[in-house]
């Protein structure tokens, strides 16, 4: 490491604490001066550095800007996130994540940018990505899995995605079957995942897990008609959380959920937060929109549905939407 990413390492690991410019220098083995110029540059990459007469530098706890050293800070995962790449922009976080896997990126990397030009969610839709404002990841997994489990990976990330806003905010956060957090009725995170599968085992390969949270507010970005239905952390809360320490929260959850996977220890979390449950809801099945009422989550976390007939279908693919209910009179 060079001078400036040794001072920014000894920044991030001092746990907040201020570090004086005299032993900051020791520290890292330069001159007081060469620590200077290493902050003023690290400023000018946007880092936010609190310097104090007689106290010296650490890193304010306002900084917005992601970083690998202070996110692996907070990590306590054995492979999620021990491996990063950090990117200041990219097509899609998932596409670039599937290229690595494709030639053999290790199990547990993680793939992080600043801004997404094409952030992909289900169905072909677009996910918006500013710049500054969201936490953009994909990991990539190599789970021995077959076909049926590989299905539970979207469900058991969104309750490690709501753990972890939760954990952060302090707010509570629901599921939007199969894989959007909601946070006081708005969308604040959407779940993609991306699987290959290998024909001659017919077990999973690998599989990208792409995450996207709305995290810093979203009002000058989004447009009105997008605004109507998503929001992010900060717009609903006033909390303008860390984007470094929820990502690694994030990928602490996700290893602990994904680790017991087979178990299918988060589906009573994933019941517990799951919003659609007791409301009216369209659904599509077998390619035809139905109407019918969200009755649970089973085992396998389809949605359970019942239909004007009284019979209970089980939901695997597609979309369910809630209805709006039109009352006489209203």
């Amino acid at each position: 490491m060079n001078v400036k990413e040794t001072v920014l390492k000894t920044l991030a690991e001092s746990g907040g604490q201020f570090f004086s410019g005299a032993a900051l220098a020791k520290a890292v083995g330069v001159s007081r001066n060469a620590v200077w110029k290493a902050v003023k540059a690290l400023e000018a990459d946007g880092y936010a550095i609190e310097s104090v007469t007689g106290k010296g530098y650490r890193l304010s706890e306002s900084n917005n800007r992601l970083d690998e050293i202070i996110i692996g800070r907070g990590l306590e995962t054995h492979y999620i996130g021990r491996k990063i790449v950090l990117l200041e922009s990219v097509d899609s976080t998932n596409n670039y994540a599937k290229e690595l896997a494709s030639h053999g990126a290790e199990s547990g990397t993680a793939v992080i940018a600043e801004t997404q030009s094409s952030g992909k969610g289900r169905l072909g839709r677009t996910f918006v990505s500013p710049k500054g404002s969201g936490l953009y990841v994909t990991v990539i997994i190599r789970p021995k899995l077959d076909i049926a489990d590989a299905q539970l990976i979207t469900s058991c990330a969104a309750v490690a995605a709501a753990e972890a806003v939760e954990s952060i905010s302090g707010n509570e956060v629901g599921i939007k079957w199969v894989n959007d957090l909601y946070m006081n009725g708005r969308k604040i995170c959407g779940i993609l995942t991306e699987a290959s599968l290998s024909l001659e085992t017919t077990s999973l390969d690998y599989a990208v897990i792409g995450i996207g949270i709305n995290v810093r507010s979203v009002k000058e970005a989004f447009e009105p008609e997008l605004l109507e239905r998503a929001s992010s952390i900060e717009d609903e809360t006033g909390f303008r959380a860390d984007r470094n320490a929820l990502c690694s929260e994030l990928l602490n959850r996700l290893e602990v959920h994904l680790d017991r996977i087979t178990e299918r220890e988060f589906i009573p979390e994933y019941r517990r937060r799951e919003i659609l449950t007791g409301n009216m809801i369209t659904a599509k099945i077998k390619g035809k929109p139905t109407v019918g009422k969200a009755v649970g989550i089973d085992e396998n976390a389809n949605l359970l549905m019942e239909l004007e007939n009284g019979n209970i279908c089980s939901v695997n693919c597609g979309e369910a939407n809630l209805c709006r209910i039109v009352r006489q009179g209203d």
